[in-house]
Parts: C-alpha cells; sequence; structure tokens
C-alpha cells in the first residue's frame, strides 16, 4: 500500500538503471520522430503545384449587400480601372471564401511569378463591369513584414506558397478607386 508494489524488493541501482533505461529508449522514440518530420505544422495547401494559400481572419461582420470575397493576386499593383481585372486566379476559377466563421483557410491556384498585391476583393451584390472601380472593394490583403502599411511582396516558385495570411476587416474597406483616384 502507500505506493509500495508486490514481489520481491527491487536494489535502488537496479531501480535507477532501469528508470536511465526507459528515458533513453524514449528519448530515442521522440528524437525518431521529431527527425523524421513527425512533429512539423501540418501546411496549409499541398507543395504540388503553384498557388497562394494561408489563413485569412475576418474582423466585424460582413455588409448586408455582400455578394462575394475573393482572395486574388496582382502581378503589379493596379495603376486603373483598366486593371481591376488584371489578377489571378483567372475569374472563371474564383471561389467565394466561407464568412460564416471567424477565420478560413484559402488555397489559390496562380502561375508561378511574383506577386505584389494579394488581397480580399469584396463584391457589392449590385456590381456590374461600368462600376466596378466602385462596387469592389479591397477588404484587406497580405502585409509586408518591414512596413504593415504597404503590401507584401508573394514570390511563387513550382510549388505552393504557404502561411500567407491577413486580416479581413469588414469595418475597414477600401473602395478600389481609392488606389487610383479620383473615386466617381
Amino acid at each position: 500500500m502507500g505506493g509500495q508494489v508486490d514481489g520481491p524488493p527491487v536494489h535502488p541501482k537496479i531501480a535507477r538503471m532501469w528508470s536511465r533505461a526507459r528515458c533513453a529508449a524514449l528519448a530515442t522514440v521522440v528524437a525518431t520522430v521529431a527527425c523524421n518530420e513527425g512533429l512539423q505544422p501540418t501546411p496549409l495547401c499541398p507543395k504540388s503545384s503553384p498557388k497562394i494559400c494561408g489563413t485569412v481572419t475576418f474582423q466585424g461582420t460582413a455588409p448586408g449587400n455582400t455578394d462575394a470575397v475573393y482572395i486574388v493576386a496582382y502581378q503589379t499593383f493596379p495603376q486603373s480601372k483598366n486593371d481591376l481585372f488584371n489578377f489571378q486566379p483567372p475569374l472563371a476559377e474564383l471561389r467565394k471564401l466561407a464568412l460564416d466563421r471567424s477565420s478560413t483557410a484559402y488555397s489559390v491556384a496562380v502561375p508561378k511569378g511574383r506577386y505584389a498585391w494579394v488581397l480580399a476583393a469584396w463584391v457589392d451584390t449590385a456590381f456590374t463591369l461600368a462600376t466596378a472601380d466602385t462596387t469592389l472593394r479591397e477588404a484587406g490583403f497580405y502585409r509586408a513584414a518591414v512596413d504593415p502599411t504597404q503590401p507584401g511582396v508573394v514570390i511563387v516558385n513550382d510549388t505552393a506558397t504557404d502561411s500567407i495570411n491577413f486580416v479581413i476587416d469588414f469595418g475597414n474597406m477600401h473602395r478600389m478607386c481609392e488606389y487610383f483616384p479620383p473615386c466617381p
């Protein structure tokens, strides 16, 4: 009782050796798993093809006139209304983000290259091509580590570029025309 084990008494020296042997065996197992990438975080997307992946965290509530929010990437920063549709992925491959949670993972298939602006594009239910500069909003973007007021550049090689994470702030969206004034 009181922590006593049935059986013959074990010599303290043998008990210490047995304890050390168990610790060494456990350390070997842990080291083997760790060296075999067993303790690495699971990537958000497989490295099988060029894409940008990450997590977006939502702040605020999506407006009632929200048609969709998409993640898009521009190789060069748009300079005019005519540049708004020069993004990746192609229009036919856009996927709406699920807005019913506090954060969500995303994956955007893109050609390999340098992307100057990766952003969440909010789309108004009244969107038309003629009103794109005022019915589209930048709702958040991947930011530069050195200057978080500026977009962060994303380089995509032959495989996925992971952990391009940012915040979508529905209370602080910007009309696209604000990036190339004047706004109508």
